[in-house]
């Protein structure tokens, strides 16, 4: 059995929900059990200067965690300075999203988007990115009823899922408990069609086998195809 007592292959509950920040022209706090991230996007007409007369527009992400998102309290990176973890968090959540946007349809625009983790028990980067779709998609269409583009530009779903080794058995969505001692670690992103956008993935003591890679990719697919199908859901 997992620790959590799950099934190896089911999700934690997760719930979306869409239009949860009044000022921002999109978001969503999306809940992967006991993980909450509120993820916000607004729109800028304006794109970065190396962008500019380019005719491409560009979507950029901020990730962090609160203070308290912890067991204990961490100090705010606005104090100390941004860690190697959150920049790399935030550059693969702003590549998810590209992956799925026709930066030409949006113009010379940007979309900045917004994941602030408000309570963490693993998974953070995989909710921010599922939850994050969901807010872009949110200003995309709030842009397009206003006239301020013509079409939107979004053209697939994107979600991602955390897998790992647990107990020896590959196992879906990992919580914190499972996550700090599984035998294997990986993250993946993967679009609603079923396209591989990135895969992250790190061995903890023995290395892994292919066929238990190719378990694990198969866990995330079915539960990365799950999360299109809710995101779709929230975002008609």
């Amino acid at each position: 059995m997992r620790p959590s007592g799950r099934a190896f292959n089911e999700l934690r509950k997760i719930t979306l929900e869409p239009g949860f920040s009044k000022h921002a022209e999109g978001s969503c706090l999306v809940k992967c059990g006991e993980t909450h991230v509120l993820c916000t996007a607004s729109w800028d007409e304006t794109v970065p200067p190396w962008l500019r007369g380019g005719g491409k527009g560009w979507v950029t992400a901020e990730y962090g965690m609160l203070p308290r998102s912890t067991g204990s309290r961490m100090k705010r990176e606005a104090k100390r300075g941004q860690s190697g973890r959150t920049q790399e968090i935030q550059r693969l959540i702003g590549r998810s999203l590209r992956a799925v946007v026709d930066l030409k349809v949006l113009g010379e625009r940007q979309i900045m988007v917004d994941c602030d983790v408000i309570q963490a028990d693993g998974g953070t980067r995989t909710a921010a990115i599922t939850g994050a779709w969901v807010a872009m998609q949110q200003a995309c269409n709030w842009a397009t009823q206003q006239g301020i583009i013509k079409a939107n530009p979004i053209r697939d779903r994107v979600a991602a899922i955390s897998c790992g080794l647990v107990v020896g058995a590959p196992a879906l969505d990992l919580d914190y408990d499972e996550d700090s001692t599984a035998q294997a670690d990986a993250n993946f992103v993967i679009t609603g069609s079923g396209g591989l956008v990135e895969i992250q993935a790190t061995a903890e003591g023995d290395p892994f086998s292919d066929d238990q890679f190719a378990a694990l990719l198969s866990l995330a697919k079915e539960g990365c195809a799950t999360l299109s199908i809710m995101q779709g859901e929230v975002s008609v």
